[in-house]
């Protein structure tokens, strides 16, 4: 029988292997990841293509799943092709910009008769402007110098789809067993479906209600800062500040009054407002549990491990995080320091899963 300090020690070690192999295998893993939340995706929005008929007819199978892979590639290459096009014209009119800055700080130190005058070089780098911008170019075509990786995983994906629940199922001494892990499985599912599909949706409407108001307003690349805005909702918190920061800073080197500058940031505002505290918080109630300092604390651990990627994955990494150990009995415990309230239901006979189990 192990000792406790042996077990834990085992565990910490684990643990940090596990890290150390996320972090160095980040340029491998990101592809396979962003191809699984891409097959994740074709597969949903199949099951709602499913769901289309008239009357006893729906769409069959056959139809909807091709017709989910299309949509699902299509909507992204057209994006992609948008935010590729602002960007480079952002790159091109990036010194501008930054000139404009530099005016502005000479203004409000002739403003307030300041003996040392503030210059950009202060307070950033030099050459920050065209630098950011440079850097969300680059990024963008890494993503699309990726795609083809990401289109072959994908593919695999899909012709061996309709043997994962074999394999799974193998993977299990007894039928029992089997069952449980299926069970917990299916819960995975329903709550990463349930906070994809709303976030996704949210998500959207924040999009383009963003590009839709700095279109109104007369702001440039409004279809970019709609595309920031879609993805910065998925990362909890600073997202939604980060996604008003942009324009707002824009629109004061943009324009000659601070008019515009209030107007962008008052609406966006706005609407992160309502989407991130009255609307989102009704729709998907309290499905997740979790503790919203765990939320931090995984928003900082994903962001630190892959980026951007890891911060728009927190909270399903952690919500699958939950289930799994509420359903492993010497695991529990974790998962009551990771809810929200320390209720994670009881462990019914047919849902324990041994952790002896081959």
């Amino acid at each position: 029988m192990r000792s406790p300090l042996l077990s834990i020690t085992l565990t910490v070690f684990l643990v940090s292997m596990i890290g150390w192999l996320l972090v160095v295998g980040r340029s491998l893993l990101l592809p396979f990841i962003i191809a699984v939340i891409v097959w994740y995706m074709i597969n949903a929005l199949s099951n709602v293509y499913k769901r289309v008929g008239y009357g006893k007819w729906h769409v069959p199978g056959f139809v909807a799943f091709p017709l989910a892979l299309l949509t699902i590639f299509g909507v992204s290459t057209f994006v992609l092709d948008i935010v590729t096009v602002n960007l480079s014209q952002l790159a091109q009119d990036a010194p501008t910009y930054q000139a404009r800055l530099e005016q502005l700080f000479d203004q409000v130190t002739k403003l307030f008769k300041l003996h040392d005058p503030i210059e950009l070089q202060d307070l950033l780098p030099d050459s920050v402007v065209p630098r950011m911008v440079t850097a969300g170019a680059s990024v963008v075509t890494a993503l699309a110098g990726s795609a083809s990786l990401v289109f072959i995983y994908v593919l695999f994906l899909v012709l061996e789809q309709s043997t994962f629940d074999r394999k799974f199922e193998k993977l299990f001494a007894s039928p029992e067993r089997a069952a449980a892990a299926f069970a917990i499985r299916e819960e995975i599912n329903a709550s990463i479906m349930h906070y994809f599909t709303i976030k996704t949706a949210v998500s959207v409407a924040t999009g383009a209600l963003t590009s839709l108001v700095l279109i109104l307003i007369g702001l440039p690349y409004a279809a970019l800062f709609g595309f920031i805005a879609f993805v910065l909702n998925y990362i909890p918190t600073i997202g939604s500040l980060i996604g008003v920061l942009f324009p707002s800073l824009l629109a004061i080197v943009y324009y000659d009054t601070l008019g515009p500058f209030v107007a962008i940031a008052a609406g966006l505002g706005l609407i992160q407002f309502s989407v991130g505290n009255l609307i989102e918080p009704r729709l998907m109630g309290a499905n997740l549990n979790l503790s919203g300092l765990v939320i931090m604390l995984s928003l900082a651990l994903w962001g630190a491990i892959w980026g951007v990627v890891g911060m728009v994955l927190c909270v399903p990494l952690t919500v699958m995080i939950v289930i799994v150990c509420s359903k492993i009995e010497a695991a529990r415990p974790v998962a009551v320091l990771l809810s929200e309230n320390g209720e994670i239901g009881d462990l019914p006979t047919a849902a324990k899963v041994d952790t002896t189990a081959s």
